[in-house]
């Protein structure tokens, strides 16, 4: 476990002694009694209080026990597997080199001002998502509910994806590879090989029949995959194990100017970094407060991107290899066709160009009698079937998520020497990227609810964990793919956007952000630049704003549906989602952004009276004492001159300020007596007497 930071003894602060003389010399002096009242203060025992208030508050709050390991454990969380086929298939899909233009401009505009902002507000308050956005402006606390739903949503279906990996990863110790050849099937008369991995390849049915055994539709369940299930508990068990460790375990340039480009990068950027998650709060909130969490949040970003470039390098280089395996395959397969049509006497022996041998073609010698052949045939040539097997053909096939990973990659393992070493490093790898993102994703929901509800994390974290395997059976059906695909798009793009812009007006224009770069000065020791500032208060949100309407605007003219594998085809075919699949689209949609108007109209409206737990300040009225509610989203919710949540005195009032009439018991305690007058009341030197 992480160590705990130690206890500070503070001394009373002069300010608050000053604020109540001079706001005594203040009083009415006709008010005798109240002249001849003397303060008293308890110095030694408001410092024991204050010792013991502090020591509660640290004790409760782990820390990290360096630097490097705070680090560490932001960038396995910003590093996942959108990195590793993501990003090459963007990459690939709009212009190669050139999409990086536009990548690295949305990540100085969005990405890393929006990441140092979580950082910012995590590391200051030390609280989770649930409670900084309580603190910054209490109607806008569903911000973190709706992260925690978010956060479970994602969850529930990127365990899938390393249940998947585990699986293929068990499957990669033997020699050969088991999906290097299609199966063959044999019945009384003679052996044959399996018509479905005919029609497609090895990998392809492999993946399909073999480990996700998938029906032909959403509609079809088929029942429980059990070997998808075993590997999905598996998944679960680590993630359980870890997470009660505790935080320690964790081209064609004109594509420029396309808006489409644009989208999709800022939609990589903003995934990519986990902005909206509440991961990033929640494992900022164990730093120290001086911690300089600017420096962590440019390192980080850099530190994503240049892993998503190096990923798009071997990816590319992996991709490559395997075009030019499939190609020499296909010269082969043709040539031979070639030679067969030579001896039906098809085609004339004429035409071939004496130097070149067809058992031994080379790529260029074959292309040069493909064009002959071509030209020679015009109107016969469509019958032959010949194919050119052009290389840029197999390198144009832009593949992605479970495509990239566990048919493309997979494929060209089965042609490397030593295949089952590089398919048990590679899905060892996945395992590891997929666990580190998630590790972030639950802390991103174990650390606002106990922050908030004060309940032990061990018994959450399996309780959390425990009931995401029970809904993520339905992953594991045969049909629980498509499932996928639809939590996928549908349950964190559009409420992550919302949560994102919120986050940004929360601080920006709620909380203020003239106040919010002052605190940062306070935090850091220097004025961050004022770069930051526009970045917030201006570009960011617009530019958050113009990406939720692309969003909005391309779920509306893209028809909802998945890609099911048929049978009888062996191939994919794009289905629509039947109406229940359509409701539940919504449903995703409507529950993870749900909290955010929820918690604003009960709030707003009083519909819960959370009064025992708010921060009371105390002012003078004729000598008496007064109880008022402090307005936490005014000026006084300042994160320097108020006090967080987890450093406000306890309900039960002490005894350390008090006053005592000469001849006359001890009046009762003033409620919050030290931050109510020594930090409120000092900011508001001219209030007039009829207001206090």
């Amino acid at each position: 476990m992480p160590k705990n930071s130690k206890v500070v003894k503070r001394e009373l602060d002069d300010e608050v002694i000053e604020s109540v003389k001079d706001l005594l010399s203040n009083e009415d002096s006709a008010d005798d009694a109240f002249k001849k009242s003397e303060l008293i203060v308890d110095v030694q025992e408001e410092k024991d209080i204050d010792v013991e208030e502090e020591s509660e508050v640290e004790d409760e709050r782990p820390a990290w026990n360096s630097k490097l390991q705070y680090i560490l454990a932001q960038v396995g969380f910003s590093v996942g597997l959108g990195n590793v086929w993501r990003f090459p298939y963007l990459c690939q899909k709009n212009g190669g080199g050139a999409y990086l233009l536009p990548y690295l401009i949305l990540l100085l505009v969005i990405g890393i001002p929006l990441f140092f902002l979580e950082l910012s507000v995590g590391q200051r308050i030390r609280r989770g998502s649930i409670g900084v956005w309580n603190y910054i402006s209490p109607k806008l606390g569903g911000i973190g509910f709706a992260s925690c739903v978010v956060c479970f949503f994602v969850a529930l279906y990127y365990n899938v994806i390393i249940g998947w990996s585990l699986f293929y990863f068990s499957q990669s110790f033997q020699q050969p590879l088991p999906w290097d050849q299609c199966p063959l099937v044999k019945n009384a008369s003679h052996t044959f090989v399996e018509p479905e991995c005919e029609k497609s390849s090895a990998t392809t049915y492999y993946w399909y029949r073999e480990a996700l055994n998938i029906s032909s539709s959403i509609s079809e369940s088929g029942g429980l995959n059990w070997k998808m299930t075993v590997c999905l508990l598996a998944a679960w068990v680590v993630v359980c194990l870890a997470m009660i460790k505790g935080i320690q375990s964790s081209g064609k340039l004109e594509m420029m100017l396309e808006p489409k480009v644009w989208r999709e990068a800022a939609t990589q950027v903003f995934f990519a970094l986990g902005l909206g998650f509440g991961g990033v709060i929640a494992f900022s909130s164990y730093n120290k407060r001086d911690n300089n969490c600017h420096f962590d949040a440019v390192l980080v970003s850099f530190i994503n991107f240049f892993t998503s470039v190096l990923a798009t390098l071997v990816v590319f280089a992996v991709l490559g290899f395997k075009a030019n395996v499939i190609n020499e395959k296909c010269i082969a397969e043709n040539s031979k066709m070639i030679v067969k049509f030579l001896r039906m006497g098809n085609i004339s022996q004429d035409i071939i160009p004496h130097h070149i041998n067809l058992s031994a073609v080379t790529t260029e010698d074959y292309h040069l009698v493909y064009d002959i052949i071509q030209k020679v045939k015009e109107e016969e040539f469509p019958a032959l079937h010949l194919n050119s097997c052009q290389i840029e053909d197999e390198l144009n096939k832009a593949v992605q998520g479970t495509g990239l990973a566990f048919i493309a990659f997979t494929e060209a393992m089965t042609h490397f020497p030593a295949s089952p070493f590089w398919s048990v490093m590679f899905f060892l790898m996945l395992v590891n990227l997929g666990l580190g993102s998630m590790f972030g994703t639950i802390e991103g929901i174990i650390t606002p609810v106990v922050d908030t509800f004060k309940v032990r994390k061990e018994i959450l974290t399996v309780i959390c964990c425990l009931l995401a395997f029970c809904i993520g059976l339905i992953f594991v059906q045969r049909s629980g793919n498509y499932f996928v695909t639809m939590f996928d798009d549908y349950s964190a793009t559009l409420p992550l956007l919302i949560v994102v812009i919120l986050e940004n007006i929360a601080v920006s224009f709620v909380y203020g952000i003239d106040k919010f770069m002052e605190d940062l000065k306070d935090m850091l020791g220097f004025a961050p630049n004022r770069y930051y500032y526009y970045m917030w208060k201006y570009i960011s949100p617009l530019m958050l704003l113009s990406l939720l309407i692309a969003s909005v605007v391309n779920m509306g003219l893209s028809p909802p549906g998945y890609n099911a594998w048929i049978e009888d085809k062996a191939s994919e075919e794009f289905l629509s989602y039947p109406t229940w699949g359509m409701v539940v689209c919504i449903l995703l949609m409507v529950l993870a952004i749900l909290p955010v108007p929820a918690v604003f109209v009960i709030r707003r409206c009083n519909l819960i009276d959370n009064s025992s737990g708010n921060l009371a300040s105390v002012t003078y009225k004729r000598g008496r004492v007064l109880k008022e509610p402090v307005n936490l989203e005014g000026d006084d919710a300042s994160l320097i001159h108020g006090k967080i949540p987890s450093e406000m005195s306890s309900p039960n009032f002490g005894k350390n300020i008090y006053r005592k009439q000469s001849g006359s018991p001890t009046l009762d305690t003033a409620p919050n007596g030290r931050y109510g007058i020594g930090y409120l009341m000092a900011d508001m030197p001219d209030m007039p007497e009829s207001d206090l």
